[in-house]
């Protein structure tokens, strides 16, 4: 009788092992769940926020594109590699500056500066 109860209660014991091994997972991905749910949650105002922002920035991104974008292709098709200068540099007067690197490769196809000319 002794054994058989031994065995019950060992059966009893590994029965409870395996099905909280089993709840631990679906308690993980219930948890998980929850915690991306309460972050949607928290998020959804800000996203809203941001959905309306670009609303109302629209038109203003359309008009510059439509402006600078001649411009910016031009720019584009004369410089071929970016990597080569440095960040541009706005000086106080609104002009900007594109400044080559000092170990940038020369540049082969540049014309001979005229009398009086001076490369900054």
């Amino acid at each position: 009788m002794k054994q058989i109860s031994a065995y019950a209660l060992a059966a009893a014991l590994l029965a409870t092992g395996a099905s909280a091994e089993e709840n631990g997972t679906s308690l993980m991905e219930e948890g998980a769940k929850l915690f991306f749910r309460g972050l949607m949650e928290e998020m959804e105002p800000a996203l809203r926020e941001l959905e309306g922002l670009a609303e109302d920035i629209e038109p203003a991104l359309r008009s510059f594109a439509e402006e600078m974008g001649p411009a910016l292709r031009e720019l584009m098709a004369q410089v071929e590699d970016w990597s080569a200068y440095e960040p541009p540099v706005v000086l106080p007067n609104g002009d900007i500056l594109l400044k080559r690197k000092q170990d940038a490769p020369p540049l082969d196809d540049l014309p001979p500066p005229e009398d009086g000319e001076i490369d900054i």
